[in-house]
C-alpha cells in the first residue's frame, strides 16, 4: 500500500500499472461499444418488441443523451467520493442495467433500461480517464498511454458493430447487452487488485441547479433534432424544443458563474487549448456517428449484407483509427504540437467522406466504401489521442474529474446530435427525392432505394463540411506545444497531489 502513500514519482515505478492501464482500457471499451452495439441488432429488437420505426432511434439516443448529459455530474462525484469508489460502482451499475435491457419484455422497458446504462456510464467514463490521467505522469508513457486510450475510444463504436453483428446473427440481439455483464465482472475485480487512487476531495459538492439546467438543455436540443424528422423544421414543438435548450443552457452557463461549487468551473473552457479540443472532438463526433448508422443501413438493406458481414466490413475503419491513434499519434505527439495532428487528420476524415458521396445502389465495397474508410479511420485517430491528451494535461487535481467528463461529454453530446441532425437531413431529403421521381408506381421499389442512398449522401456531404469545421477550429484554437516543451508545466501537478 506504499505505492499511494507516496506520491505520483511511486506510481511512476509501480510495476502494474500497464495490467491497470488494461482494466481502464475494458471499462471504457465496454462504454464506448456500448453506443453502437445494437445498431445492428436493432431490426431483431424492433421486431421482437413490437417498436415503431419513429421510435426506434430511442434504442440509442435513450442511451447517449443520458450519457452524455449527465458525465459532468459523474465527473463532480468522481471528486467527491474518489475515483477508484466511482469507476467500481460505475461498473456494478453498469452491468445490472445491461442485464436487464436483455431481459426487456417491451419497448419501454428497453428503452429504460438503456437511458440507465447511460447514467452509470457518466458515472464509469470520467473516473476511468481521470484514473489513467493520475496514474501515468511520465510524458512518454503518457503518450503511450493514452494512444491505447484514444485508440479504444475512437475504435470502439466500429467494434460495436462487429460483435453485435456476430451476437445477433449466432445468438440473440438480447446478447448485445447481456454481453457487458461478463466483461463488468472482470473490470471490476481488476480494478479492485490493480487501481489505486487518492481519497475524494472533502470539499466537493454536487450542483444540482447545474445538473438540471445543463442536462435539461442537451436533452431538449437533441430532443429537437429527432423530432424534427417526422414534424419537420419548422413545427411549434421543434422550435420551442430549440428555444429551451438554448435558454436552459444559457442559464446554466449564467449560474456556473454563482454556484459555490460549479459543475463545470468556467475557468477550464477559458481555456483555449481545452476549448479547441472539446469543439474539435464534438464536431468530429457528430460526423462520426450520423456516418456509422447509414453505413449500416446501407450495407444491410441496400447491398442486403447479412448482420455478420456488415460488422466485419467496419474492420477496416477500426484498424486505421487504431493505427492512427498508437503508430502515429502517439509516436508523433511528443515530437510536433497537437493541432499538427489533429487538422490533418480532420482533412483526411473529410476526404474519406467526400468519397463516400458517390455512393449509388450499385456501389462496389472494395472500390467504392473501402478507401474511404480507411481514410476515415486514420483520421480519426489522428484526431482522438491528441485530444484526450491535451484536454488533461496539466488540470489541477480537484478539476481532474470534471474535465475528464467534459471530453466524454463533447464526444457523447457530439453522437448524440450527429445521429438525430444528420437522420433528418437524409429522411427529408430521402422523402423529397421520391416525391419528385416517382410518376410510374410500378418503378416504387428502385426508386425507394435511390432516393434512400440520395438522402445518405446528402447527409454525408453534410457530416465532411462539419469534419472540416473541426479541422479550422483545432488549426485556430489549440495552440498547445509539444508534450516534452511543456513537460515542465506538468510538474506542480505531482506536487500538489503528493
Amino acid at each position: 500500500m506504499t505505492v499511494t502513500r507516496t506520491g505520483e514519482h511511486a506510481q511512476d515505478v509501480d510495476p502494474r500499472r500497464w495490467w491497470g492501464l488494461v482494466i481502464i482500457a475494458l471499462a471504457q471499451l465496454m462504454v464506448v461499444l456500448d453506443a453502437t452495439i445494437v445498431n445492428i441488432a436493432l431490426p431483431s429488437a424492433q421486431e421482437d418488441l413490437g417498436i415503431s420505426d419513429g421510435n426506434r432511434q430511442w434504442v440509442i439516443t435513450a442511451y447517449t443523451l443520458a450519457f452524455g448529459g449527465l458525465l459532468l455530474l459523474g465527473g463532480r462525484i468522481a471528486d467527491l467520493v474518489g475515483r477508484k469508489r466511482t469507476f467500481v460502482i460505475g461498473l456494478v451499475g453498469f452491468a445490472a442495467a445491461s442485464a436487464l435491457g436483455g431481459a426487456a419484455t417491451t419497448a419501454g422497458m428497453l428503452f429504460g433500461a438503456r437511458a440507465l446504462q447511460g447514467v452509470f456510464a457518466a458515472v464509469l467514463a470520467p473516473s476511468a480517464l481521470s484514473l489513467l490521467t493520475t496514474t501515468f505522469t511520465d510524458p512518454k508513457e503518457r503518450g503511450k498511454a493514452f494512444g491505447i486510450y484514444g485508440a479504444l475510444a475512437g475504435s470502439g463504436s466500429a467494434i460495436g458493430f462487429i460483435v453485435g453483428g456476430l451476437l445477433t446473427e449466432y445468438l440473440d440481439w438480447r446478447w448485445c447487452l447481456y454481453v457487458n455483464v461478463p466483461i463488468a465482472v472482470i473490470a471490476v475485480f481488476g480494478a479492485l487488485a490493480l487501481l489505486h487512487d487518492s481519497p475524494g476531495h472533502a470539499g466537493a459538492r454536487l450542483d444540482v441547479p447545474g445538473v438540471l439546467l445543463g442536462c435539461g438543455g442537451l436533452v431538449a436540443i437533441v430532443y429537437g433534432f429527432a423530432e424534427a424528422e417526422p414534424r419537420g423544421w419548422t413545427d411549434p414543438m421543434v422550435l420551442t424544443l430549440f428555444v429551451v435548450g438554448v435558454a436552459l443552457l444559457a442559464g446554466f452557463v449564467r449560474w456556473q458563474t454563482r454556484a459555490p461549487v460549479p459543475l463545470l468551473p468556467l475557468h477550464i473552457i477559458k481555456d483555449r487549448n481545452r476549448a479547441g479540443c472539446f469543439l474539435t472532438m464534438a464536431l468530429a463526433v457528430i460526423g462520426m456517428f450520423g456516418l456509422f448508422l447509414f453505413m449500416t443501413y446501407y450495407l444491410q438493406v441496400i447491398l442486403d449484407y447479412s448482420p455478420v458481414m456488415t460488422g466485419l466490413a467496419f474492420l477496416p475503419l477500426t484498424a486505421a483509427i487504431i493505427t492512427g491513434s498508437t503508430q502515429i499519434a502517439a509516436r508523433l505527439l511528443d515530437h510536433v504540437a497537437p493541432r499538427l495532428l489533429m487538422a490533418p487528420g480532420a482533412l483526411l476524415a473529410a476526404i474519406g467522406m467526400v468519397l463516400l458521396t458517390r455512393l449509388t445502389v450499385h456501389s462496389s465495397y472494395a472500390s467504392d466504401i473501402l478507401p474511404a474508410l480507411i481514410l476515415m479511420g486514420l483520421g480519426m485517430g489522428l484526431i482522438f489521442m491528441p485530444v484526450f491528451a491535451t484536454a488533461t494535461a496539466g488540470v489541477a487535481p480537484q478539476d481532474s474529474g470534471v474535465t475528464s467528463a467534459t471530453v466524454n461529454t463533447s464526444q457523447q453530446v457530439g453522437g448524440s446530435i450527429g445521429t438525430a441532425l444528420l437522420n433528418t437531413i437524409a429522411t427529408t431529403s430521402s422523402a423529397a427525392y421520391i416525391t419528385a421521381h416517382l410518376t410510374d408506381p410500378a418503378q416504387r421499389a428502385p426508386v425507394t432505394e435511390e432516393g434512400i442512398v440520395h438522402g445518405y449522401t446528402v447527409a454525408i456531404w453534410w457530416a465532411a463540411a462539419i469534419m472540416l469545421l473541426a479541422g479550422v477550429i483545432a488549426a485556430l484554437m489549440v495552440t498547445a506545444k509539444p508534450p516534452k516543451q511543456g513537460a515542465a508545466q506538468e510538474t506542480p501537478i505531482p506536487e500538489s497531489v503528493a
